[in-house]
């Protein structure tokens, strides 16, 4: 089994690939995790992860500078069915469009939109840091086991799905936002696993689990 983390300049790439070796290990599994920002190693990956730290055009914008990148990621998830995981702006970029600063195309996989948080600022700080409990709303495989667990966040904007079927969990911090979305084969998350302690590790290792 090959794990493939895209590396486009964004993102917590070390400590995501250590906790995914780290689960990888825990199961037995016979797997490689690489970091790759080459778009044969996705087209041979069995499972793929996009990180994502920063603004959502700063990310689009790497991405698309990776030659292939984008026909590689549709073909194997999109057309190949293969599990993906987004995280962070890594699941953002899933969207239609980003409103950072200036308006982005996102890969449009889950049609909605990246807006900043509505929230008091008064009483809320943006960006949102911390640990906050997911609140299941859309039962699903990858989130077995993590209804009521707090998860690590780092954020200002947040993923409006246009489908809520899309939806799968939310959290509130001054109002209640898309804390994971996903469909088909096709996941992501606005927290951090790989900072998200044993409950990140359980995500990760349902993930890896997963036969979509």
């Amino acid at each position: 089994m090959t794990i493939a983390i895209i590396d486009y300049g964004s993102g917590n790439l070390r400590s995501a690939q250590k906790a995914f070796e780290r689960v990888a290990s825990e199961l037995s599994l016979t797997s490689e995790v690489i970091l790759t920002a080459q778009a044969t190693d996705v087209a041979a990956a069995d499972y793929i992860v996009l990180p994502g730290v920063g603004a959502f055009a700063d990310c689009a914008a790497g991405l698309a500078a990776l030659d292939g990148m984008t026909d590689a990621l549709s073909e194997a998830v999109l057309d190949g069915g293969k599990p993906f995981l987004g995280i962070c702006v890594g699941m953002q970029l899933l969207a239609t469009t980003g409103h950072e600063r200036v308006v982005t195309s996102g890969l449009n996989w889950l049609p909605g939109q990246v807006q900043k948080l509505d929230v008091d600022s008064a009483t809320h700080k943006i960006p949102h840091m911390g640990w906050n409990m997911l609140d299941v709303v859309n039962g699903h495989k990858v989130l077995e086991g993590l209804e009521g667990e707090a998860v690590y966040f780092v954020h200002s904007f947040a993923f409006c799905p246009d489908d809520e079927n899309n939806c799968l969990a939310t959290t509130t911090h001054g109002a209640s936002f898309a804390a994971t979305v996903g469909r088909d084969n096709i996941i992501g998350t606005q927290f951090h696993p790989e900072k998200s302690q044993h409950v990140g590790l359980r995500l990760i290792k349902n993930f890896l689990e997963w036969r979509p």
